[in-house]
């Protein structure tokens, strides 16, 4: 009997590890390696520079925002040509096929792309505390996730509408530079999607910045959780994907 349960118990973990080395390999397939080796270089390039200048001055608020972007690179990839690579594995009529499977497996190839670039910035910020100057890495991590997550989730919700890798990246990248915009005008604002929450502005108390930043990042939160939310709802129309 318990032979049995850990035979079966065996087989399980067998075929989710195969099932999550082959969604793995559809999401992070063709050009994924170059926004990855992008977002080394540029982080390894600003480093040495700032590293280079004697007048630089790193703490836990430049570090974030040196982070920031190569997370939004490494999740640009797989969020916002994920329909597109469906459409070319030939998988999309499969994932329609099976009544509810693309919703599970959607749901499932969202959580391996936030696993995977949580993995990656946390490799990020220990290398920051080796090179740069400590930080709470794991902390750390968390909080770049959130603004991370929330446009990798737009990214997806808008590939569901467009059906376009290119086409959504075009989008995404506009809609990158209205909300970098935006933060310069918004700043210590809990409506600004790239907050800082390792900056604490003069004229605001501890208390103050906290409450701040707890709505901040229960915004990003519903904004992620509604933009998959649309995505996978976008998914029922099953005509404009075959």
């Amino acid at each position: 009997m318990i032979q049995d349960i850990l035979d079966k118990a065996g087989k399980q973990i067998y075929l989710s590890g195969k099932m999550f080395k082959y969604n793995l390999k559809i999401i992070f397939a063709n050009k994924f390696i170059f926004f990855l080796l992008g977002a080394v270089v540029f982080y390894l390039i600003i480093t040495v520079i700032d590293l280079l200048d004697p007048e630089s001055y790193f703490n836990e608020g430049n570090v974030y925002s040196l982070l920031l972007f190569p997370g939004l690179l490494i999740i640009f990839y797989p969020s916002t040509f994920s329909i597109q690579n469906d459409v070319d594995s030939r998988t999309i009529e499969v994932l329609f096929g099976i009544p509810d499977y693309r919703y599970k497996i959607w749901l499932l190839r969202l959580l391996i792309i936030f696993i995977v670039v949580y993995i990656f910035m946390v490799f990020l910020g220990i290398f920051s505390t080796l090179a740069l100057v400590p930080i709470p890495v794991f902390e750390f991590s968390l909080q770049l996730m959130f603004p991370i997550f929330f446009l990798g989730s737009m990214g997806f919700m808008l590939s569901t509408v467009v059906r376009n890798g290119s086409g959504t990246a075009a989008i995404m990248v506009i809609i990158g530079l209205v909300f970098w915009i935006l933060s310069g005008i918004l700043e210590e604002n809990e409506w600004n999607i790239f907050l800082n929450p390792y900056v604490l502005p003069n004229y605001l108390t501890e208390a103050m910045w906290q409450e701040i930043l707890f709505y901040n990042r229960l915004y990003l939160a519903i904004g992620t959780l509604i933009s998959i939310l649309a995505g996978i709802y976008k998914l029922q129309d099953r005509e404009k994907f075959i």
